[in-house]
């Protein structure tokens, strides 16, 4: 897991949030409520900003214009196993950690579930779920 990963917010220009996305090498963001909270609200992936922004030639937008909300989410006590249960179920190669309030506490991608894995059967499964099409 990523311990306490950067944020955006809702109102942050998307151009600020893909600059954050290049500085952080990350193709994720969890969107918390405010500056002042880490209340998880949504994440916007670099896959958002390329279909929501500039596919639709969006030359203004906000982060809550392309982000995603109603995200599943783990807990910091959550096994791995039931993580990437978690992860081939949604289809998603990231998962934001939450605690008991909500609050972002971390993430996980599939390279953080490859790499905890080993040689486990379970995290090639995994990955093969989460890339079938939909």
């Amino acid at each position: 897991m990523t311990k306490d990963p950067r944020v955006v917010t809702p109102e942050t220009p998307v151009q600020e949030a893909a600059r954050l996305m290049q500085s952080e090498d990350t193709g994720v963001l969890p969107v918390v409520e405010s500056n002042q909270s880490r209340l998880l609200v949504g994440v916007i992936t670099d896959r958002d900003l390329a279909l929501r922004v500039v596919a639709e030639g969006k030359t203004s937008a906000s982060v809550r214009d392309a982000m995603s909300s109603g995200v599943k989410t783990a807990k910091p006590d959550d096994n791995v196993k039931d993580v990437m249960d978690l992860m081939a179920r949604e289809q998603v190669r990231r998962i934001p950690i939450v605690d008991d309030r909500g609050m972002v506490v971390g993430i996980v991608s599939q390279a953080d579930v490859v790499l905890e894995a080993g040689n486990d059967k379970r995290a090639e499964q995994t990955i093969e779920e989460i890339s079938k099409p939909a």
